[in-house]
């Protein structure tokens, strides 16, 4: 076999659209209550105006703003006051030249009114007689109707990650439930004898499970559902039968480990081993990242991820996220900000290069530190915050360089 026949990272994403973009998941109606985070699955319509009356933005008199024009402190305009409009209820008197009526913050603008005066800038002089001491322009403190949702306006697109802003808005379309797309599943597997689980004793020679924690957390993140999280030692057959069930169960399957060319890395084979077009990737001219490897089984997603647990994490953050937000049409921004980079960082000639950094401010300015260390450390992940991507085809990035922090 064509052991680390290495692709770029922008091949790497064209294989996976072109292979799995049409992975179907599908959508199920869920209440608003239970749709944080979730992915809309269609486009949501208003079918009324938001909102559905004009409305006053503060306490005080509605009036035709023309009635107020010139007026001050020294030369006030005097109204007629002829009524209020109470909370809640429609206002049924209509406003005429002289007049002013009433309305409380979120009260109806009655007929005849183009702006409302704080109640601030009114004097009351009786109770028929307001003296206005300011002068209001056409519209103030006035939200008409429809000024914030039109009826028939698109107010959320499907793809959007729903946010607790979202159901607000949902809600005040009298929307109950929304259709989102079903969670991807996923099935994670470590794999190499020195692996132990959490309740096991360390022993010489052994570690602990760091992957498949770190894993698990950053599907939760992504929004996806874990069916399982195992672990596997270096045997073809165990690991073949544990593959097997998480393709009849799950959707995209996440190997950590035995991705490189060791005699005992089995996952190449076991992803060749079933009905599908088999390894579609195998290494990525990606530091850190080089071994990895991507194949489909049962028309399922087969991710084998480096062991190193930098290099887990950031194979999964390219190409894993990627795949869903391909799949979802997931429409959420990506999670970066800029940074000035406090020194020179040198890259791998002829690899797309993944920096750990932390951010520093300093004299006002946001630099981006880089964190040197082994993709095995996973205190580098701990001390970083994000990190910086150098292109393949640059030689580093330099000192006082302007860049693109991505948080993980």
């Amino acid at each position: 076999m064509d052991f680390f026949n290495v692709v770029s990272v922008d091949e790497v994403k064209k294989i996976l659209k072109e292979n799995f973009n049409n992975l179907c998941i599908g959508l199920e109606e869920v209440s608003i209550l239970d749709c944080l985070d979730r992915i809309l699955g269609e486009d949501i319509i208003s079918d009324i105006n938001v909102p559905e009356f004009s409305r006053s933005t503060v306490d005080g008199y509605a009036i035709k703003s023309s009635d107020s024009h010139g007026c001050s402190d020294s030369l006030p305009s005097f109204l007629n006051l002829i009524g209020e409009v109470n909370m809640g209820e429609s206002a049924d008197i209509k406003i005429k030249s002289g007049q002013a009526i009433y309305v409380p913050t979120g009260g109806m603008i009655p007929d005849g009114a183009d702006s409302v005066v704080m109640i601030e800038h009114v004097e009351k002089l009786d109770d028929t007689t307001i003296a206005i001491h300011r002068p209001l322009s056409y519209g103030e403190n006035i939200v008409y109707k429809g000024d914030d949702i039109k009826k028939g306006e698109i107010i959320l697109k499907k793809g959007k990650k729903i946010t607790p802003q979202d159901i607000g808005v949902l809600a005040s379309l009298g929307v109950k439930t929304v259709n989102v797309y079903k969670k991807i599943k996923f099935y994670i597997i470590s794999t190499g004898d020195e692996i132990i689980d959490l309740d096991e004793k360390l022993k010489l020679g052994k570690i602990r499970d760091i992957n498949g924690y770190a894993l698990y957390s950053l599907i939760k993140k992504l929004g996806g559902e874990i069916v399982n999280r195992v672990i596997v030692k270096d045997d073809y057959k165990l690991l073949r039968e544990e593959v097997d069930k998480a393709l009849n169960i799950s959707n995209i399957v996440l190997i950590s480990g035995g991705s490189s060319v060791g005699t005992r890395d089995f996952t190449y084979d076991v992803i060749n081993s079933f009905d599908g077009k088999g390894v579609l990737v195998h290494g990525v001219s990606i530091k850190p990242g080089k071994p990895t490897l991507i194949g489909e089984g049962k028309g399922k997603v087969i991710f084998g991820l480096p062991g190193h647990p930098v290099s887990s994490i950031i194979v999964f953050k390219t190409f894993v996220e990627y795949l869903v937000k391909e799949i979802t049409g997931m429409k959420d921004g990506i999670n970066k900000t800029k940074a000035i980079m406090y020194c020179n960082v040198h890259s791998s000639p002829g690899k797309e290069t993944y920096q750990m950094v932390n951010l520093n401010e300093i004299d006002g300015k946001l630099y981006a530190v880089p964190n040197f260390g082994k993709s095995g450390l996973i205190t580098l992940l701990s001390k970083s915050c994000g990190y910086v991507i150098i292109k393949s085809e640059e030689e580093g990035l330099y000192k006082g360089q302007e860049v693109d922090v991505y948080f993980i």
